[in-house]
């Protein structure tokens, strides 16, 4: 079945089925797209047929199936193998699949030369909130195939293009995640701080979320600092939060918790102090870990 053979409804397609690209398929449907579905587990796609999904034999017939390809593999060379036997002329490939930036730039280089458009992208929100406009998707690849298939794409969430550069969606993702896991770190360690008092996480995380917006302003200031390459102490210095973190480091060990996470901290501080920064703002922390800072 070709997608020009059912007119209506634009069409897209979804190869992998695992649970995102079984959302992926849902918040489709929930669109009003035409959806193709393929898994190389067949019963994967049951649930998603019973909601109105077409299951395609092959990965080859869903591609055939739409002018769009959404791909949520467990990795760029799955997705090469996958595809391999596929007709890619004139569709728009979306890569889903996780990896490194260098990865990108090379498939996008395979499904060019197979005659199509290539998106890289990345689902930031993970499952539970894909279809809803909080769900943040970001792409990056091709813009003339963006533009033509936004309208689908949005209906994940919000979708965001990042530039040309295929690589650019996943060198976000890296440093998204890196993002994530730096703020849900400090958090677990401020929960097992407070839980040592016997406060619990549930009538904590009511303050620490109050608190976030304000924590969200600082890096939108210190990105401007670090874009300027000027450090101005209104946040307090690196001395100041380095004889801050000294508390917190006291207080940890004092409540019989792990110090991993202010030690970590720590250690970036006093690197930042050691490198003669100790008297500008915190965000000249920046330069203790850039391309070429020494060791």
């Amino acid at each position: 079945m070709s997608y020009d053979d059912k007119p209506g409804r634009p069409a897209v397609a979804v190869i992998g089925l695992g649970q995102m690209g079984a959302r992926l398929a849902q918040a489709f449907l929930a669109a009003g797209y035409r959806t193709t579905v393929w898994n190389r587990t067949v019963a994967k796609a049951d649930a998603l047929v019973a909601q109105g999904a077409v299951r395609a034999a092959s990965a080859a017939e869903a591609v055939g199936a739409a002018p769009l390809a959404v791909v949520c593999l467990t990795g760029y060379h799955a997705v090469r193998d996958v595809l391999a036997t596929s007709t890619l002329q004139g569709r728009t490939v979306v890569n889903l699949a996780s990896g490194a930036p260098d990865e990108a730039r090379d498939l996008a280089a395979w499904v060019s030369g197979h005659g199509a458009a290539y998106l890289d992208g990345a689902a930031m929100s993970g499952t539970r909130l894909v279809g809803r406009r909080e769900a943040l998707f970001i792409f990056s690849g091709s813009a003339d195939a963006f533009a033509e298939h936004q309208g689908v794409l949005a209906s994940l969430g919000n979708a965001v293009h990042l530039g040309a550069d295929p690589a650019l969606a996943s060198l976000y993702d890296g440093a998204l995640f890196g993002l994530a896991w730096g703020t849900l770190a400090g958090f677990y360690h401020a929960v097992a701080l407070v839980a040592a008092e016997g406060v619990v996480a549930t009538g904590f995380v009511s303050v620490a979320t109050s608190h976030m917006p304000f924590v969200t302003s600082l890096m939108t200031e210190h990105a401007r600092q670090i874009q300027d390459g000027r450090y101005p102490d209104d946040d307090g210095t690196v001395d100041v939060h380095a004889a801050a973190m000294a508390h917190l480091l006291h207080a940890s060990a004092a409540a019989g918790i792990r110090t991993d996470v202010p030690e970590l901290f720590t250690n970036l501080l006093e690197r930042a102090s050691a490198a003669g920064h100790g008297a500008d703002g915190v965000a000249s922390t920046i330069t203790t870990l850039s391309k070429g800072a020494a060791a």
